[in-house]
């Protein structure tokens, strides 16, 4: 990434680390922030400073709105039902609607951010997939 690309996203690390977080709770049937969770996972991966608040910020957003997260992804994808998906687009699509939900990030990264989470992490078709969930939601959000 470059110096440049920094600068526009600087939470960009945080929505990676957030994906990983997520995706451990999910395989480990944890479905509630847990402080001491969090605590290691930041130690383990040596997430530093502004990394941590944002992805604190993330997780915990994730987890308080976990039924609307899921219920909104359910309604925005056709023929899909959220346990049918890989729990890594799980991870990126609650994520990002969470983020469009709070309207503090253009839409425009969160979707950009997400599609590059999915290439990097899932399957093949993932990033379409994400994409086109993702654009659905914006013009409800926007």
């Amino acid at each position: 990434m470059t110096e440049t690309q920094t600068q526009q996203h600087p939470n960009a690390k945080s929505r990676e680390w957030a994906i990983q977080f997520l995706y451990q709770s999910e395989i480990e049937k944890m479905f509630f922030f847990s402080e001491m969770h969090f605590d290691r996972f930041v130690q383990n991966f040596q997430v530093e400073g502004r990394q941590v608040t944002y992805l604190r910020k993330l997780v915990e957003g994730v987890f308080e709105k976990l039924t609307e997260l899921n219920d909104a992804i359910d309604d925005n994808s056709e023929n899909w039902n959220l346990s049918r998906m890989p729990v890594v687009d799980r991870c990126i699509l609650r994520i990002s609607t969470l983020e469009l939900m709070q309207k503090t990030t253009p839409q425009k990264v969160i979707i950009n951010e997400a599609i590059e989470l999915a290439k990097k992490y899932s399957t093949e078709n993932s990033a379409s997939f994400v994409n086109g969930i993702l654009d659905k939601m914006a013009n409800k959000f926007a």
